[in-house]
């Protein structure tokens, strides 16, 4: 009998040719850039459009609304899987899969649970495109495969990975209360940082269940990088670039920061100086939804989140009423001054020629 050819799906070359023909690439930008940016997407889309939805009706007694708010929260876990799914093109039968795999994920991992739901539903994600069209009964074998290894892991994984998380964002606001200069400095330049840069500070803040003193360090750092580059910008951008990055993404500036990094200087300084003020001087506490902490002025979502969390205090008790120091910090931290001082620093690195003609400019 003559030998077998070794140019099966077993061997590493054919393994690979699997791995293309099915389009898994184990990858940082596939894992931590697509996906966690389209986790974010499908949280905007289900719990933080369902809080907003909420508060609006609380405020103004429009039942509707509330209910709809209440609907579209409950249906976080299946919208992030899915979003996570459709950034690592899973074909239609393993992408409708993962509403059971999200639900079971985030569930079980409680308030980690966003965590949870990225890392289970990136592998069930590939497994399920592994098998797919592979067989005969396909509109069976994958969905029982991709459901049954992610509702699995859920039950194995998703309460470790959710306590792992919440411990570390639980690490992060402790110490931020114990120090909140140095820790108001470090959570608003790093969440800031994560916002512009190509991955979601949104998730990471949901991830880590970040709300409290950290919470609003988060989103005056977010907001010096938005409202920050938008003013620094306006004489190359004009309006719509003040729009676009204001209430849009400061990570459309990404493509200039890797041509010029000196740009990015103004928002990150501007970013050390509001996470200590609103920590230390008002603090400013997100008390809403944690996702919301790495949102910044997107849509308002940040500050419809502070503004939620007071809410949450009253009705808990903990807060009297929302007095105007409350207000005076939200408009100054989220809005004056990283108006004011990013463009002051802009300035200052205009004059040394750090920063020149077209720098800044967008194709808005």
């Amino acid at each position: 009998m003559g030998e077998k050819s070794n140019t099966g799906a077993n061997t590493p070359g054919g393994f690979r040719a699997f791995l293309k023909k099915k389009d898994i690439e184990f990858s940082w930008r596939r894992y931590f850039i697509d996906a966690m940016g389209a986790m974010a997407s499908g949280l905007f889309a289900s719990l933080l459009i369902g809080t907003i939805l909420s508060t609006i009706g609380t405020q103004f007694n429009i039942s509707v609304l509330t209910d709809m708010g209440g609907y579209a929260k409950g249906v976080a876990g299946p919208a992030m899987a899915v979003a996570i799914a459709y950034a690592l093109k899973a074909p239609n039968l393993v992408l409708f899969s993962m509403l059971a795999v999200g639900s079971a994920a985030n569930t079980l991992g409680g308030a980690g649970g966003p965590l949870a739901v990225l890392v289970i539903a990136i592998i069930a994600t590939e497994l399920g495109k592994m098998v797919s069209k592979e067989t005969k009964v396909d509109i069976l074998v994958t969905p029982l495969v991709t459901i049954g290894i992610g509702v699995l892991l859920s039950v194995l994984l998703a309460p470790a990975i959710g306590k792992a998380a919440s411990a570390v964002g639980q690490l992060i606001m402790w110490a931020t209360e114990l120090h909140p200069f140095m820790m108001g400095i470090l959570v608003s330049v790093i969440v800031g940082i994560a916002l512009t840069l190509p991955i979601s500070s949104a998730a990471i803040c949901a991830a880590l269940s970040l709300t409290g003193l950290a919470g609003g360090a988060a989103v005056a750092g977010c907001c010096a990088q938005m409202v920050g580059f938008a003013f620094m910008s306006y004489k190359e951008n004009k309006v719509s670039g003040l729009i676009s990055q204001g209430i849009g993404t400061s990570m459309l500036q990404m493509g200039n920061i890797v041509k010029n990094p000196k740009i990015w200087i103004p928002p990150i300084l501007t970013s050390a100086i509001t996470g200590p003020i609103a920590t230390c001087i008002f603090k400013m506490q997100m008390n809403g939804e944690a996702i919301s902490s790495g949102m910044g002025t997107c849509g308002l979502v940040g500050q419809i989140g502070v503004y939620t969390g007071w809410l949450n205090d009253i009705a808990a008790g903990v807060k009297t009423g929302i007095t105007a120091m409350d207000w005076t910090g939200l408009i100054l931290i989220c809005f004056v001054l990283p108006a004011i001082l990013t463009w002051m620093f802009g300035q200052l690195l205009r004059k040394i020629g750090w920063i020149k003609e077209g720098d800044l400019s967008l194709d808005v």
